[in-house]
């Protein structure tokens, strides 16, 4: 029996199997909504056989957006818009999820494919906000930090857009703190340079995430999973580091989370990175061992072989596919039939099926 193809439970909800598309920005959005785009996008990967399908994070306010062009939850009419989004993932036995972020001072930038440069005010962007007054880099905006009134309102902003998804059907929801964005922010001392409750010491750093995750659990159904995805180091000597990451997923244990998805990086730029193969995994493999909590893992997977490993291995509970199913949607059926596992096909594309 295969690791990868083994269903996953966590709370009421059985996974088919332990490849989940990972979160990732599509910046096809108009005003925060989705387009035909997401639906065939994130549909697709239903089809392919993933057993959670994440769309990319989703704002909780327009001033939390990455770019103009992503995705929003920040009102009713933007939760009524994403509905059939989840209703066809279930149909293709996939379990529908929503991330759910605030950009903070990485905000209002260009798509990628536009150049990524910060969009000021007055081309269509907006004011960014942080934790502190410091820029994300050369060339950004300095962010005008939020105060303790308006931090006091963000975990809110989060459980209101968890409503949201929920109404909308999706089943599992994802906090983003992770890659630089504004949870992030607080929780690194590179970033929040605060001197009141909310910065300094490990324990201010981490107060405004954990309300967050704590008003999303009270918002969100106990029979549903809660995820956070975090970065498990800055990769920046006088940052975040993996001891603090195991610290803080143990809070978040206790707070009711069900799954940390374990990425790195994305507070600063530059930044040196030893990316290669996997290269993430052993942050999910010690969160996992220490925290004692389920995890995913995320960061050039590419081969069934390579993800079935690691979960036989035990160095993590799922695998999180980004650029790996952007190029092949059907990378799951692909991934059965090389491990030697049955798998349904949809009806439509059984007579190509390989015999």
């Amino acid at each position: 029996m295969s690791h990868l193809f083994t269903p996953l439970w966590l709370r009421d909800r059985e996974f088919r199997n332990r490849i989940f598309v990972s979160p990732m920005c599509q910046y096809s959005s108009w005003e925060g909504f989705p387009s035909d785009w997401h639906l065939v996008h994130l549909g697709s990967r239903a089809v392919g056989g993933a057993g959670l399908v994440m769309t990319e994070a989703t704002a909780v306010s327009p001033e939390g957006r990455i770019s103009p062009m992503d995705l929003g939850i920040w009102s009713d009419e933007h939760g009524r818009a994403l509905e059939r989004i989840p209703r066809f993932i279930q149909t293709q036995g996939a379990v529908p999820g929503i991330q759910l972020g605030h950009a903070g001072r990485k905000a209002s930038v260009a798509p990628p494919f536009r150049g990524g440069r910060p969009v000021p005010p007055a081309d269509g962007g907006w004011e960014v906000r942080g934790p502190s007054d410091a820029p994300f880099g050369p060339g950004h905006p300095v962010p005008r930090p939020f105060d303790a009134a308006e931090i006091e309102h963000l975990p809110e902003s989060f459980a209101v857009a968890a409503r949201r998804a929920l109404e909308a059907g999706f089943e599992v929801v994802e906090i983003h703190a992770a890659h630089g964005y504004l949870l992030h922010q607080f929780l690194s001392p590179l970033s929040n340079q605060r001197n009141d409750e909310y910065g300094g010491s490990f324990e201010a750093r981490v107060r405004l995430p954990l309300a967050v995750v704590r008003a999303v659990r009270a918002a969100w159904p106990e029979r549903l999973p809660v995820f956070v995805r975090i970065s498990a180091t800055d990769w920046v000597e006088g940052g975040w580091t993996l001891e603090e990451s195991i610290a803080f997923t143990r809070r978040l244990r206790e707070e009711g989370v069900d799954l940390v998805d374990c990425s790195s990086g994305g507070l600063v730029p530059g930044a040196k990175i030893p990316s290669a193969p996997g290269y993430q995994v052993p942050f999910a493999e010690a969160i996992k061992r220490e925290a004692a909590i389920a995890t995913a893992a995320v960061g050039l997977i590419t081969s069934p072989e390579q993800a079935e490993q690691i979960l036989a291995n035990g160095q993590a509970d799922a695998v999180m596919l980004a650029r790996e199913l952007l190029r092949n949607p059907y990378w799951p059926l692909v991934a059965a039939r090389r491990l030697g596992v049955p798998a349904a096909w949809p009806p439509q594309y059984e007579r190509a099926r390989p015999r």
